[in-house]
């Protein structure tokens, strides 16, 4: 039975890696659409070769960092009990190397590629699983701070904040170290629209996204005997609720429509085993409205380029799930319990604070030493023929 039980948790976990790593394709379709056309190759190679690069700095370096756990022994050893341990490596990996996904949209159209390589390899190799080893693996007695001044743990169970809100301040750091792409905010006060290329690919990517997420977040348990239907059913009622209230206040717009679900997701991720179904309704659709407002506030006035608004829909949205779970994930709101508002309060906050500094560092470091951005020849020109020397369509682009 030890056996048996120790193939269905691999395999479980295994699913949930598969589930994870589809996502990636969404956030490269999801970037896709969202682009200019010019822009297209870029977005697909970027998501492919940034997960390619956190593997192999998670596995050498950040899955150590976070777990205190070496690959670094003969292959009979990693392979005891099923490789659960290089499974479960597998599955994280898949988080960690969401937060270069995610920093991708914010910076799109105008980042250089080498530079950006680097920086993921930095973040997913120190600064994520840093914070990740603090949330998920009680690193430096921080969880029992928390909970000697608050009477629980930070709870963030499919990483509302560890995943999401880090890699969305990350994003915000890198955008405005960045600057806003050529042409788009004029002297005047004017911008230029600068539209999506394919609501189609947008929607199919946040189609794919949608449905990796509830490998995300029912496989955050790791273990079968820990699977619960209550995130599931959870993670569908987030998602309706910021479908519903993106598709209201962004008066149908499809690209408020297929980023909703993704907010409600987002925030949901924290307390998504604890809250009851009504409240992760509201949760999703709160989150729903952050995003919308905040996506207009910030392209419109704030005039901060983020591309695909991955400050709001995963920095602000991450944090308000954190909070979130402090709130619905109580009994007296129809929770489970075992969390409090005060100890949500600081871990968001502290995740927030580190993402950020960390952003500033690694990507101010970047632009003093090798520079972030395409040139302006380069920008004009778009990224795909500046960077891979081919465009989307090079069957329509030959002259005869």
């Amino acid at each position: 039975m030890d056996q048996v039980k120790q193939g269905t948790d691999a395999l479980f976990i295994l699913l949930g890696a598969i589930m994870v790593l589809a996502m990636h394709a969404g956030f490269a379709f999801l970037e896709l659409g969202t682009v200019r056309k010019k822009n297209q190759v870029n977005a697909l190679v970027k998501i492919l070769v940034d997960f390619s690069v956190s593997t192999i700095a998670y596995f050498f370096v950040g899955y150590s960092v976070a777990y205190g756990v070496s690959f670094f022994t003969g292959a009979e050893a990693l392979a005891a009990k099923n490789g659960f341990e290089l499974v479960k490596f597998f599955f994280l990996l898949t988080f960690a190397a969401a937060i270069p996904a995610i920093v991708s949209g914010g910076i799109a159209e105008r980042a250089r590629f080498g530079p950006q390589l680097i920086a993921t390899a930095v973040l997913v190799g120190v600064v994520y699983p840093l914070f990740e080893g603090v949330v998920w693996n009680q690193k430096f007695a921080v969880q029992a701070w928390i909970k000697s001044l608050t009477g629980a743990e930070f709870h963030d169970f499919a990483g509302s904040v560890v995943v999401h809100a880090v890699g969305g301040w990350i994003g915000l750091a890198a955008v405005l170290l960045l600057g806003a792409r050529a042409g788009r905010y004029r002297k005047d006060g004017l911008m230029s629209a600068h539209p999506p290329s394919s609501i189609p690919f947008l929607a199919l990517g946040a189609w794919i996204l949608a449905v990796g997420w509830f490998g995300f977040n029912v496989m955050s348990a790791q273990t079968i005997d820990k699977i619960s239907g209550l995130v599931a059913v959870n993670s569908l009622m987030a998602m309706v609720g910021g479908t519903l209230v993106a598709v209201l206040l962004g008066k149908n717009d499809p690209g408020f429509a297929y980023n909703g679900p993704l907010a409600g997701l987002v925030a949901v991720c924290a307390g998504s085993d604890v809250m009851h179904p009504a409240g992760a309704l509201v949760v999703g659709g709160i989150a729903g409205a952050i995003f919308v407002s905040m996506f207009t506030l910030t392209q419109n006035k704030w005039k901060i380029d983020d591309v695909l608004g991955v400050w709001p829909l995963h920095g602000l949205c991450g944090a308000w799930g954190g909070i979130a779970c402090g709130i619905f994930g109580l009994k007296s709101l129809g929770g489970l319990g075992g969390v409090t508002l005060g100890a949500q309060l600081i871990g968001t906050l502290m995740g927030v604070g580190w993402a950020l500094a960390g952003g500033l560092a690694v990507y101010g470091l970047l632009k003093l030493a090798l520079g972030l951005r395409l040139s302006a020849e380069e920008e004009y020109d778009g990224a795909d023929l500046a960077i891979h020397k081919i465009g989307s369509t090079p069957d329509r682009e030959v002259s005869w």
